[in-house]
């Protein structure tokens, strides 16, 4: 046992390295064109958490991970066709992303964010699924609260601007962690609603 998790303790050390390199070469790239600024970046709590945001382009995970900072390691979750992409799927799975197979109940990806969350880690999860053009096209999945309640870790919202321009300023809000705690389907499915509901508050400025 002892083994187990010193072993997955040097690999989390593993994930931590290759993600801030991966970092220092991207996100500097990718403020050229779209110049982020992270705001209640204080907001992120020091433990595991499972943080959540809309979702409307492909540069999204990048703008979340500049506007937290370099130095916040988190476990993405990305869907499992990226892991086939020739060099990309290669980068993210060295850096401690999880892949998941959409539309099916992918056990061996839920065991996996749980692992990362009991030792310590922080996870960020889109919970439409997909990329949307406008806010409630779908409803959130469950995943992330699931998680959150069964582990008892903070969900923390996260608001993406959907509309974004070439060499515009982007603001990416960060609210304030937040527990839930849920035992049935139904709960569960009201509770993911809540998510959406926390991020578009902060896309009005009801909340930081």
């Amino acid at each position: 046992m002892a083994e187990e998790k010193n072993k997955s303790a040097e690999m989390e050390k593993k994930y931590r390295r290759r993600f801030r390199l991966v970092y220092s070469f991207v996100v500097p790239l990718t403020r050229l064109f779209f110049p982020v600024r992270g705001v209640g970046r204080e907001n992120l709590p020091d433990g595991p958490a499972v943080v959540c945001a809309n979702h409307s382009h492909l540069v999204d995970p990048i703008l979340a991970a500049a506007a937290c900072g370099g130095r916040m390691f988190m476990h993405f979750i990305a869907k499992h066709e990226l892991r086939s992409v020739p060099v990309v799927g290669w980068v993210l799975e060295k850096c401690g992303v999880c892949f998941v197979n959409r539309g099916e109940s992918d056990i061996n990806a839920m065991r996996s964010m749980m692992r990362c969350l009991r030792h310590g880690e922080k996870i960020f999860i889109f919970p439409e699924g997909t990329r949307t053009e406008e806010d409630n096209m779908v409803d959130a999945k469950t995943g992330a609260v699931r998680l959150a309640s069964k582990l008892n870790v903070p969900i923390v919202p996260v608001y993406i601007p959907r509309h974004k321009k070439l060499f515009k300023r982007i603001k990416v809000i960060i609210g304030r962690p937040y527990s839930v705690h849920g035992r049935t389907h139904e709960e569960y499915a009201e509770l993911s609603d809540g998510i959406m509901e926390h991020i578009y508050e902060l896309r009005d400025g009801e909340s930081a």
